[in-house]
């Protein structure tokens, strides 16, 4: 969409078409697999931090504030901030796994590769989307609901547990975006 977008502002390609598809093909044509499988890997690996930051950011500045009125519930609650860092692991496990995959693949007299290196970039390229996104939401998740285990503890000591189960669920998102990036990976092979 954002190249589109950029197609259509700047005007290449033919004008008289609100996108160019021909002229759009062609720049995924030159654009290198290796481009899309290094992108895959650092978004598998940034999404996932940034998911597992945002999540300690929600769950610690509610710890905190609650272990205020309550300063026995800092030592149970930290198990919160130990899920949400499990996110930024998951994309971490993801994004080496990706790396593997990565080979020389056979390049044309015309610039071009394989069609095999080309699947292989966009298949890691999606993986590492799908992964990062997951985990992105999965800290996000886990962050919102240890922030409520915090605040709920503070109040209430028999309601922790019953919220462990709910963010353990939370956590298991980030275990799926694993499941189906290592799925959409598993066939990329660079050589044909």
């Amino acid at each position: 969409i954002t190249i589109a977008s950029i197609i259509f502002i700047t005007r290449e390609g033919d004008k008289t078409k609100f996108i160019d598809w021909q002229y759009l093909a062609m720049l995924f044509r030159n654009i290198s697999p290796y481009y899309w499988a290094a992108l895959g890997a650092f978004l598998s690996v940034a999404l996932s931090v940034l998911g597992a930051a945002w999540g300690i950011f929600i769950t610690g500045s509610s710890l905190l504030g609650a272990a205020l009125r309550a300063p026995h519930i800092t030592s149970k609650n930290l198990i919160s901030v130990i899920f949400c860092e499990a996110s930024a692991i998951y994309g971490v496990i993801v994004a080496i796994i990706l790396q593997t995959k990565i080979e020389n693949a056979k390049v044309y007299n015309t610039g071009l590769y394989d069609v095999a290196a080309y699947y292989s970039g966009y298949a890691i390229f999606g993986a590492g989307l799908v992964t990062g996104f997951s985990n992105l939401f999965c800290g996000i998740c886990v962050g919102i609901v240890g922030s409520s285990a915090a605040l709920s503890d503070a109040q209430n000591s028999t309601l922790f547990v019953k919220i462990l189960v709910i963010e353990i669920f939370g956590s298991a998102l980030g275990l799926f975006g694993i499941i189906v990036g290592i799925i959409m990976s598993s066939n990329a092979t660079f050589k044909a």
